[in-house]
């Protein structure tokens, strides 16, 4: 059977150009709801330092939720300004991976503080790389970490290993795993993994750190899973 002569093949440079227009959409707009949504968290809490003692327990919850919700929103934006930045600026230098790793735990128990949890990152190697975006790396696994935690208290193992031309880090959790149906879907921008009662979040994190570690030749991959927990493969030039 003969082809329609008359079918029009996809336009690939229309399509990119698409792709190029939503991301610079994405950025501009996220970028200018970050100064807005930053008054909102400052002012809730603000009122909720002055006026705590006169509240009634209804009123202040009211207030907790509007920052909660105000750097919920904080955090998408950051995170869609991260997904939709073509350039992005690269600084290598010498880096401690313990102090990166210290660092991204310290955030993520901020953010989410969990109850006994220990990070196991001691004697890293000193690698050549860029440590602010090592850290948003890292973060990002340490926060699924902590989020998607099982019964006990949530363990994260950081290792590393040259391998011929690159670096290997194995990010290791004893969390409670990722079902075999969503192992390819992790990495995907707004899916977040089912759990009743977890955190809400933009789902981003994961595809960040991806597009974040391409940016300088690096990749990551799940590299096993099940119910005793996650571990992580990240690659990084040498």
């Amino acid at each position: 059977m003969s082809s329609n002569p008359t079918a029009k093949k996809p336009e690939t440079g229309s399509t990119d150009n698409q792709e190029e227009r939503i991301k610079r959409f994405l950025a501009t707009a996220s970028h200018d709801l970050q100064s807005p949504l930053r008054h909102i968290a400052m002012y809730a809490e603000m009122l909720l330092d002055d006026l705590e003692p006169t509240l009634d327990s209804e009123q202040l919850q009211s207030l907790r939720t509007i920052m909660d919700k105000a750097q919920t929103a904080q955090r998408l934006t950051k995170a869609l300004i991260s997904l939709a930045g073509t350039t992005r600026q690269i600084t290598i230098s010498d880096v401690r991976l313990t102090d990166v790793a210290q660092e991204a735990w310290k955030q993520s128990v901020e953010e989410f503080p969990v109850g006994g949890a220990a990070l196991d990152a001691d004697n890293l190697p000193l690698i050549r790389s860029d440590a602010a975006v090592l850290t948003i790396v890292l973060r990002h696994l340490f926060s699924n970490a902590l989020t998607y935690h099982g019964a006990a208290a949530p363990h994260v193992i950081v290792t590393a290993a040259r391998e011929a031309a690159d670096w290997r880090i194995i990010v290791t959790d004893n969390g409670c795993g990722i079902e075999p149906a969503y192992r390819e879907k992790i990495f995907d921008a707004f899916w977040k993994l089912p759990k009743a009662g977890s955190v809400p979040g933009p789902g981003l994190g994961l595809t960040t750190t991806r597009d974040l570690l391409a940016a300088f030749g690096g990749d990551i991959r799940l590299d096993h899973s099940d119910e005793s927990g996650s571990r992580f493969a990240i690659r990084l030039p040498a």
